[in-house]
């Protein structure tokens, strides 16, 4: 997710830097909320937050590490969201793992609500890297960003939960009704048009009666308790919090697609920055897969994690009950089944969201995180 993809490279040509401008402008555009990305101080609930460590005197000079296949960068500037489906983000982030691994390169961490506030940020030339849906990183990198995906971080983890007076028993039956989803353009977007499509229905902006109305997933048990929307397709936690509120499961994670073998979430870096620090890049995704394993070793340990990081992103605590029926329905993974990313381009395509399938040879490269130990 652009041309300038860390803090202390030497100033952009005018060509260059009014490239970098256009794509910021053109998906800004594309964002239906205006996302709030932490470089303009605003983040998951219009509050900003970032943090920085792992500070160095490498970090505060603006020196590289060594040369050649060990590069490492004097800072990594890392997005994530409040969702389950960041859960080894999250984790990495609470245990220490990231900061710890790094070494000499401070780590600054920053929140955002959907994949078009990371998108802008990545444009923007303010973020490294980032946990984010496979839709929001293909459309990015078919729009020129220098993306590319290095790791899956978890399959699943997404529900459709519609009020609980609902007559809908079915998709089909969401004919007329206005649906949530985090953002124009996400992972869960791209799934909800993918489900109408199979059950005979468009959304409005497709020339149907299906209304899609994009909330942060934060803020989507307010949006039901206030009647703004009749259904939801969204990342948990918020689908159990949502439950547990009294919303009914209409498809659950399985259902929404492939069975529940479907890519939720990926780990992007920003293509050039990855290939000046590789060894920055081991790093990162070393402590990645070391906090999968934390999460599919150490449940408990995992869920308080989760929990302080949400607490802390969103003000919002889910319970542990939440929590538990949350990553019941997330598979936390650092892989990635090729073929099922391939199929989730065609439904990109089929959304409306490209014109064209992305090259997944030159978008996907799984070489360095399969050849770790964790």
């Amino acid at each position: 997710m652009t041309d300038a993809p860390f803090r202390f490279r030497a100033p952009l040509s005018p060509p260059r830097l009014a490239l970098g401008l256009l794509l910021t402008a053109l998906l800004a555009a594309c964002s239906p909320q205006g996302g709030n990305s932490a470089a303009s101080g605003t983040g998951t609930s219009g509050t900003g937050t970032a943090s920085t460590s792992g500070t160095s005197s490498m970090a505060q000079t603006g020196q590289t590490g060594q040369a050649g296949a060990e590069a490492t960068a004097p800072e990594l500037r890392l997005g994530l969201f409040p969702n389950v489906t960041h859960a080894a983000g999250l984790v990495g982030v609470d245990q220490g793992l990231f900061t710890k691994s790094l070494g000499n390169t401070a780590l600054k961490v920053s929140h955002f609500a959907n994949g078009s506030q990371i998108n802008e940020a990545f444009a923007a030339g303010t973020l490294d890297a980032a946990y984010v849906g496979p839709g929001p990183a293909m459309n990015a990198f078919m729009q020129g960003v220098p993306l590319k995906i290095y790791a899956g971080a978890a399959n699943a983890g997404a529900v459709l939960v519609v009020q609980p007076d609902s007559g809908a028993q079915s998709v089909a039956d969401l004919a007329g009704k206005k649906v949530a989803v985090p953002t124009r353009g996400s992972t869960q977007d791209i799934s909800l048009r993918h489900l109408l499509h199979e059950n005979g229905l468009k959304t409005a902006d497709e020339g149907g009666d299906v209304t899609v109305v994009p909330i942060n997933p934060a803020d989507m048990p307010a949006a039901f308790a206030s009647g703004q929307v009749e259904a939801a397709l969204v990342q948990e936690p918020w689908g159990a919090v949502l439950e547990n509120q009294g919303a009914r499961l209409l498809v659950d994670e399985k259902g929404i697609w492939a069975g529940g073998d479907y890519t939720t979430t990926v780990l992007v870096v920003n293509r050039e920055y990855a290939e000046q620090y590789p060894g920055t890049l081991r790093a990162l995704l070393g402590a990645h897969r070391q906090a999968v394993a934390f999460v599919q070793d150490q449940p408990d340990e995992a869920r308080a994690a989760v929990t302080r990081q949400l607490e802390e992103m969103t003000g919002k605590r889910p319970s542990d009950a939440e929590l538990q029926k949350a990553l019941s329905r997330t598979q936390v993974t650092w892989d990635i089944n090729a073929d099922t990313l391939a199929e989730y381009a065609a439904l990109n395509q089929e959304a409306g969201f490209s014109r064209q399938a992305p090259d997944l040879g030159e978008l996907l490269d799984l070489s360095v995180v399969r050849s770790l130990n964790e």
